[in-house]
């Protein structure tokens, strides 16, 4: 009791105490804040990719497709391991959208149902998202016309000050209006030279995707894949992927489930369609986070170099604390004098001003946490109002991918956080705390 209601009064008539409380706050605050959103974007980069093209993900060698892929696919479904899976061909082009307005693009074929399925995609449909049932490309009152989607990015801009989108006058604009995709193909007759062929697709606008995800908002166009298929592939019959698709069922491991469908291929490819077994060994089979895993290692070294900085500059907080505590131990010599002169032993008076530190500790790296907490979960608000009062746009889209900084707090890295704030206050007070034990109660109170 004797300790706590000195902690009390020096913190009542020194109240510089508070500032040292405040810099831990401020520190524990501030590495909270760059932790979460580093690690925020990591987890959005990767959820985004698990969303965009499923829990594993099959690429076609350079200069192949895959053939018979809906004989595949059924094989996979039939499997343990994977609920479903769908096929993807892909292509370069570049989208007309009106009079001199041509953008390249990267044509998509797919199967919209079932992409739905194995991916987080009809939630990315602007028109047909909140629609029952599963997406299409069927155009309304025109049975027989092709339907296409267009990322939000490829048929508007953002506005360049709020870095958003007008959605409602982007669909009122481009549903329904008419546009044509150019490609081109390999595939040449008999005698010919040689030389790919243009392909131009006429096809009506019946939904716009926003998947917050720059890059494939402002990249990607997405068609029919049979559609696509008789474009690149005129004369030859069958189904041709460039890319698979699968969902695994929940609970399934998805390294082991990688090592389970390659050995699935192999024996396809060989057996069904005659590739050798080098071809097959060097077909592409990554889970979504496998295919970011350099990516986001280089994002990780960023991360932990700029939490290095921050740490060796939070580190003034031992110094503040150390120069607050000894001046405390200076001006309090009197009060340590009579505690050692009832009786106090050295431990007793160490502890006085290291619990002191550890307080301090706590109340700052609580406060910090809060403090922390409440700026990350609202850091898009904050940045708004940057935006609005200095007019400085801190996050675009067209930077750092994602149309809003990730809010999630992480707990995993904020914990350590705090423990090594209140261990730096502790620091801080030690040598004081020893300090103050060294005092001879007989020199202090001599002319008392």
């Amino acid at each position: 009791m004797l300790k706590l209601f000195l902690w009390l009064k020096y913190l009542r008539r020194r109240r510089i105490v508070l500032l040292s409380i405040a810099a831990v706050a401020m520190s524990v605050s501030l590495l909270i804040v760059v932790a979460s959103i580093f690690t925020g974007f990591i987890a959005a980069l990767e959820q985004s990719a698990v969303e965009m093209i499923g829990d594993v993900a099959m690429g076609a060698p350079v200069g192949t497709t895959f053939e018979r892929y809906p004989e595949f696919i059924e094989q996979l479904e039939q499997a343990n391991i994977v609920e479903t899976a769908t096929a993807t061909l892909s292509s370069p082009g570049l989208l007309h959208v009106g009079k001199g307005n041509v953008r390249p693009v990267v044509i998509w074929g797919i199967e919209p149902g079932r992409r739905a399925r194995v991916t987080g995609f009809k939630k990315s449909l602007m028109r047909q998202g909140p629609m029952p049932g599963e997406p299409s490309f069927e155009v309304p009152d025109a049975p027989g016309k092709i339907g296409g989607f267009v990322g939000i990015g490829v048929a508007a801009k953002p506005d360049e000050t709020t870095d958003e989108y007008d959605r409602e006058a982007i669909l009122k604009e481009m549903i329904g209006s008419q546009v044509a995709a150019t490609t081109g193909t390999l595939e040449t007759t008999a005698g010919s030279d040689g030389i790919p062929k243009r392909r131009s697709i006429s096809f009506q606008v019946v939904d716009i995707v926003y998947t917050g995800v720059y890059e494939f908002d402002s990249t990607f166009v997405y068609l029919p894949i049979e559609t696509l298929q008789k474009e690149l592939y005129p004369g030859k019959e069958g189904s041709f992927a460039t890319r698979l698709h699968v969902k695994l069922k929940p609970g399934v491991d998805p390294q082991s489930a990688v090592a389970q469908i390659r050995g699935l291929w192999r024996v396809f490819a060989t057996e069904k369609l005659g590739w050798s077994p080098y071809l097959a060994a060097v077909t592409d089979i990554q889970t979504a986070r496998q295919m970011q895993s350099q990516y986001v290692a280089e994002i990780r070294k960023q991360m932990g170099v700029l939490l290095v900085i921050f740490g060796v500059i939070s580190f003034s907080v031992v110094v503040l604390v150390f120069c607050i505590f000894y001046m405390m131990v200076k001006l309090k010599q009197r009060d340590v004098a009579i505690l050692k002169s009832c009786g106090a032993a050295n431990w007793s008076v160490v502890w006085l001003f290291l619990g002191f530190g550890v307080s301090v500790g706590f109340a700052g790296s609580g406060i910090g946490a809060v403090l922390g907490y409440v700026i990350t979960r609202n850091i898009n608000v904050v940045e708004e109002w940057i935006r609005i009062l200095f007019g400085l746009k801190l996050w675009k889209s067209s930077v750092y991918m994602f149309a809003k900084i990730p809010n999630q707090v992480d707990w995993g890295s904020a914990l350590p956080i705090v423990g090594l704030a209140i261990a730096a206050a502790a620091l801080g007070a030690l040598i004081p705390a020893l300090v103050a034990a060294r005092t001879r109660p007989v020199e202090v109170l001599r002319y008392e």
